[in-house]
C-alpha cells in the first residue's frame, strides 16, 4: 500500500530524544488509592478553584522536601553515583498547538514547595495559554531540537549525568497527567528519578495516584510510604492553604478548569 512520508517536526524530535534516554531507566510503579475528601471540600469552598494539577504539584513538592530520596538522581559522570539536591525543580508536561500539530512541551518551576498555590496556578496557566514562542523554555527547546542529532544526544547525556546541571536542565521530578480527558497513563516514561500522575477524580475525592520511580535510586517500600504521606499532606497542609487563600486567576488568563489536565504523558 502506497502511503506518504511525514517529516519529523522539532517537537517530535524532542519527544524522540527524551525517549532515547528514558528507555534505559529501570522504572517501577507503585500506586495508591487515595481519599482526598478533605481537600475536595476545601477546594469547593473557594470562589476561584485551584486546579488539581496545582494542588498535586504543591503536595508532591512538600513531600519531596521531607523525603530526600525524591530529590536524588542517578548520574554517571564522572562515575556512577547518587546526587542529592537541596530543593525540587518540577518539570510539567503541557500539550500545546504549534506548527499545525499538537505537541508536548515541558516547563519547569523551581522550588514549588516554597511558592503559594496562587503563584503556582499563575505559572502553569501562563505555560498553557501564552503563545508558544513567548515562553523561553519552549522557544529554547524547539531551537535545540533543530540541532544535529549527535550534538543533541551528547548535550542531553551531559545534562542528565552532571549533577549540578541536571536539575537546572531537566528538573528533579515530572508531573504529567491527562485525567481531564477521562484517562490515565499506566506506563509513562521519563529520564527523571520520579514521575507522578493520577487518574480521574471522583465527586467524593477518591483517586488513584502513582509514582513511577528509578529503582537505582530508591526502593518500592519507600515509595509506598511516600504515597501514604502524600495523601496526608494533600488532606492536611495543602487543604489548609486552600482554605486560607483564595487563588485568583491573573488578569487576561482564564481560570483553570475544575478537572486537571496538564497536557500529556511523555
Amino acid at each position: 500500500m502506497r502511503g506518504r512520508t511525514i517529516k519529523l517536526s522539532a517537537a517530535r524530535r524532542l519527544v524522540g530524544d527524551l525517549m532515547r534516554f528514558s528507555i534505559g531507566v529501570p522504572r517501577v510503579t507503585v500506586q495508591r488509592q487515595m481519599n482526598l475528601g478533605p481537600l475536595q471540600r476545601a477546594r469547593l469552598t473557594q470562589p476561584s478553584r485551584p486546579s488539581w494539577t496545582v494542588l498535586f504539584l504543591k503536595g508532591y513538592a512538600l513531600l519531596s522536601r521531607e523525603t530526600p530520596d525524591l530529590r536524588r538522581a542517578y548520574i554517571k559522570f564522572p562515575r556512577a553515583q547518587l546526587y542529592e539536591y537541596p530543593e525540587s525543580v518540577a518539570s510539567i508536561a503541557h500539550e500545546r498547538e504549534y506548527g499545525g500539530e499538537r505537541v508536548v512541551l515541558l516547563s519547569s518551576i523551581k522550588a514549588p514547595e516554597r511558592r503559594p498555590i496562587a503563584e503556582l496556578e499563575a505559572l502553569i496557566q501562563a505555560a498553557r495559554s501564552r503563545p508558544v514562542l513567548e515562553i523561553k523554555e519552549f522557544r529554547r527547546a524547539l531551537k535545540f531540537a533543530r540541532a544535529p542529532a549527535p550534538l543533541r544526544w551528547l548535550l542531553m547525556w551531559l545534562g542528565l549525568n552532571i549533577g549540578r546541571q541536571r536539575a537546572r536542565r531537566f528538573g528533579t521530578f515530572q508531573l504529567s497527567v491527562y485525567s481531564g480527558l477521562g484517562a490515565e497513563s499506566l506506563n509513562p516514561l521519563s529520564p527523571l528519578t520520579t514521575l507522578f500522575n493520577y487518574g480521574p477524580i471522583s465527586a467524593d475525592g477518591s483517586v488513584t495516584v502513582r509514582i513511577h520511580y528509578d529503582h537505582r535510586v530508591m526502593d518500592g517500600a519507600n515509595v509506598a510510604r511516600a504515597l501514604e504521606r502524600f495523601e496526608k499532606i494533600l488532606n492536611g497542609e495543602v487543604a489548609s492553604e486552600v482554605k486560607s487563600i483564595a487563588p485568583l486567576a491573573p488578569q487576561g488568563v482564564a481560570a483553570a478548569p475544575d478537572t486537571a489536565a496538564s497536557g500529556t504523558a511523555i
